[in-house]
């Protein structure tokens, strides 16, 4: 391997990343648009179902996002009544994202959303779960670094 082989675009781990994503996210499409969410709205959603209240902070970290790119999806998702942000009552600092009932309704349309997701995706479920094993060791072990 030659120094410009690093360079190639198929050598590229983060490209073949970045591609799979974008290939699964777009298999989202037609399920999100259903419920009229996008992807980063569904990932909210997600973390809200099971957790009803978070903080921002704490929304941020699990979802890899900043404040400045969390902000304005947040504030959409409000003006949808899918959540509501608010300060902390024993923390003004703190702002709190909850679910809305709304937000809760549209579960139960997203229940059927991962199985879906998964039988298009074409994959012993074994080989998927190895490979998400592998790509939440390679994100922890970045973040260590970090």
């Amino acid at each position: 391997m030659t120094k410009d082989d690093g360079l190639k675009l198929e050598n590229q781990l983060c490209f073949s990343i970045y591609a799979a994503s974008r290939t699964i996210t777009k298999k989202y499409r037609p399920y999100l648009d259903g419920l009229g969410i996008t992807y980063p709205q569904y990932l909210v959603m997600m973390v809200l179902w099971e957790r009803e209240t978070i903080s921002l902070k704490e929304l941020g970290n699990k979802l890899y996002l900043d404040s400045g790119t969390l902000t304005p999806l947040l504030k959409r998702m409000e003006s949808m009544e899918l959540l509501k942000r608010e300060r902390s009552k024993e923390d003004e600092r703190i702002l709190c994202v909850t679910i809305t009932e709304k937000g809760i309704e549209i579960k139960k349309k997203a229940i059927e959303i991962p199985e879906c997701i998964l039988k298009s995706l074409n994959n012993e479920v074994s080989f998927l779960s190895e490979l998400k094993r592998n790509i939440d060791k390679l994100l922890l072990d970045m973040k260590v670094k970090e």
